[in-house]
């Protein structure tokens, strides 16, 4: 990629990787990748919160002055760290003309990232995709899109509801995660609230929500290990985003 330096902000050639000018003297001994690498992998371990320019210094060995040639703020390492461990975009393997299943693939894909980077989903919004990973999931859904009679606004407004809501969906399920009792997993926990809530609804006063606790649906959670994409609340509601869809088709 050529690209006058001039024209394309420092944080912007570091995010799409664009080589510097060539210096004399020895190489440099870390680069971008190195960092947002370890930044990462400290996230994964002890969430966002966990991740720091000192502690990544520490890891790397590096004093924390010299890592800020890589990176300029924290605000911009976020922003390395959500395109690096978002990767590039799956290959959405459909037929040209079924966009809808092209997107759910496009989104079990996009909540499984999620599910291997719990704090993906909690980096803070700060603008459209401009990483060149991000670039490459917009392109996919995009493409996926192609052969729809959506206009280019409402083809975006459909990437950015889905991306949405596999966003909300990953923070609701570790919302729940964390404010389960220690040992305690997922259909364990769901099971003794269906049980616990049952003995004190009143069928007189609450006749719908006792037929809910009735019915059995909380024993149905999904269990540790399993495709958190396949989970039949986030399949449920995917559907639905996909039913509006295709009212606009």
């Amino acid at each position: 990629m050529s690209m006058d330096d001039a024209a394309v902000p420092a944080e912007l050639r570091r995010l799409w990787r664009v080589p510097t000018s060539s210096r004399l003297g020895r190489p440099a001994e870390l680069d971008v990748d190195r960092v947002v690498r370890a930044a990462v992998e400290l996230a994964d371990q002890h969430g966002l919160g966990g991740v720091t320019l000192p502690k990544i210094a520490k890891e790397l060995g590096f004093t924390t002055m010299s890592l800020y040639r890589y990176v300029g703020s924290k605000d911009e390492l976020f922003v390395l760290m959500q395109d690096f461990a978002m990767g590039t975009a799956p290959e959405i393997d459909v037929e040209p003309a079924d966009w809808r299943e092209g997107l759910r693939q496009w989104a079990a894909a996009e909540r499984r990232v999620n599910h291997r980077h719990r704090w993906l989903a909690q980096v803070p919004v700060s603008g459209p995709p401009i990483g060149p990973n991000q670039i490459s999931w917009l392109e996919a859904a995009l493409r996926v899109l192609r052969t729809t009679e959506l206009d280019w606004a409402q083809k975006i407004g459909v990437v950015m509801l889905i991306s949405g809501y596999v966003r909300y969906t990953t923070v609701l399920s570790e919302e729940l995660e964390t404010g389960r009792a220690a040992g305690v997993d997922e259909p364990e926990a769901t099971r003794r609230y269906g049980e616990s809530l049952a003995k004190l609804v009143n069928p007189e006063d609450f006749p719908e929500v006792a037929g809910l606790l009735a019915s059995g649906v909380f024993n149905n959670s999904p269990g540790p290990g399993e495709d958190p994409a396949a989970d039949p609340d986030f399949t449920f509601g995917l559907d639905r985003i996909l039913d509006g869809v295709a009212n606009l088709t």
